[in-house]
């Protein structure tokens, strides 16, 4: 039996060697799509272009809109003289937030105007939503920063109310480290899916199905002489893309190195499965590919979590999300990484990996007509 899945095995490798640009789609596009996407898939806002209309012109406005200078999150780009110049900022994309302070405002908060003036006014870009409340959240709190500091400069006493907030796990809040373990998963999906979609179609696209029929391999011995390869070389996307995450981009493993592969193998049992299942299901490689990524990838990808908050997803769909296995590795990947979490708290995850492993390789081999 094993005699005939190392050969199977090594017929794998051997067509694996025959297409050189299977070695960039295996070694080097999950370090550079990592490399990129660690930089590009952040949720941080920085930087957010804000115009400012001053209409008071005095020390106190001065003050506000340096607050608003000086803060990493806003970007001043601009000035405008009435508050309805600002349209223009916020319809083509220049602004993304504006500040307006009134005429009066230094007066009222000096007490010897108009109360009414005390109040700046914020006006946000909604059309991204996400990015729009939190610039709104920075602004909010830079302008309660102002009022405590001129609060604090006029002997007002405020509430005798301390908070201390203290951040496990992520103490800078870089959203980078929550980010770039959910693409390690992304890439593991990706990379093996498609490898594994070609395995039996490219079999019956070059006519070597028949003669894999009539030979002396079992459906299994099948199954485990196409897998096998791509496993190893699932482990050794692993251990680059981890490797990438820890040197480059300094992201803590505080977990179980062992767990951490012993989570990827049942992962790669379930991504491995799914391409094989597409593969049987399909009649060319192209094809193959198209099954793949429109059924099985993008559901995949869109209800793990990895892009949506599974809380924030209606009822029906949250129990959809069971039967998607990255949303069970983005749990161990994370966890392992950044919370250094161990079995006792991830075994439901791992459960529910091995159960979709099994159930998709089981699928797989019932849909590849080959004798038991």
């Amino acid at each position: 039996m094993w005699h005939r899945i190392r050969v199977l095995m090594w017929k794998e490798f051997i067509e694996l060697r025959r297409d050189p640009r299977l070695f960039g789609l295996i070694v080097v596009a999950p370090v550079l799509q990592l490399t990129v996407l660690g930089y590009a898939a952040t949720t941080d806002v920085r930087h957010v272009p804000i115009v400012v209309v001053d209409g008071d012109r005095s020390e106190a406005s001065r003050q506000l809109i340096g607050q608003f200078a000086a803060s990493p999150h806003f970007n001043v780009v601009g000035e405008a003289d009435a508050p309805k110049d600002v349209d223009r900022y916020l319809m083509t994309g220049k602004a993304w937030l504006a500040l307006a302070i009134p005429s009066g405002f230094s007066d009222a908060l000096d007490g010897h105007g108009d109360a009414a003036l005390r109040k700046v006014q914020l006006l946000a870009d909604g059309s991204d939503a996400n990015s729009s409340g939190l610039a709104l959240a920075y602004a909010s709190s830079l302008v309660g920063q102002f009022n405590q500091r001129r609060a604090a400069d006029a002997g007002v006493v405020g509430v005798p109310l301390d908070g201390r907030v203290r951040v496990w796990f992520n103490p800078q809040l870089e959203s980078r480290d929550f980010m770039v373990p959910g693409v390690i998963a992304l890439l593991l999906l990706v990379v093996t899916s498609n490898l594994s979609s070609m395995a039996i179609v490219r079999e019956r696209e070059v006519g070597t199905l028949e003669q894999l029929n009539v030979s002396p391999l079992g459906r299994w011995e099948l199954i485990l002489g196409k897998l096998l390869p791509y496993s190893l070389i699932g482990f050794i996307d692993v251990l680059l893309v981890c490797a990438v995450a820890v040197f480059w981009f300094e992201i803590p493993l505080r977990g179980s190195v062992a767990l951490l592969l012993a989570g990827s193998a049942l992962y790669l049992l379930s991504t491995l499965g799914l391409g094989l299942l597409s593969s049987s299901l399909s009649s060319t490689q192209q094809q193959a590919m198209m099954t793949t990524t429109f059924f099985f990838m993008l559901p995949m990808i869109y209800l793990s979590g990895f892009i949506f908050p599974i809380e924030n997803m209606p009822t029906v769909i949250q129990w959809v999300t069971y039967a998607i296995p990255l949303r069970y590795f983005l749990v161990i990947v994370r966890g392992i990484f950044l919370k250094g979490i161990g079995w006792d708290i991830l075994w439901p995850q791992f459960a529910a990996l091995a159960s979709w492993g099994v159930i998709v390789i089981t699928l797989a081999a019932a849909r590849t007509k080959k004798r038991g």
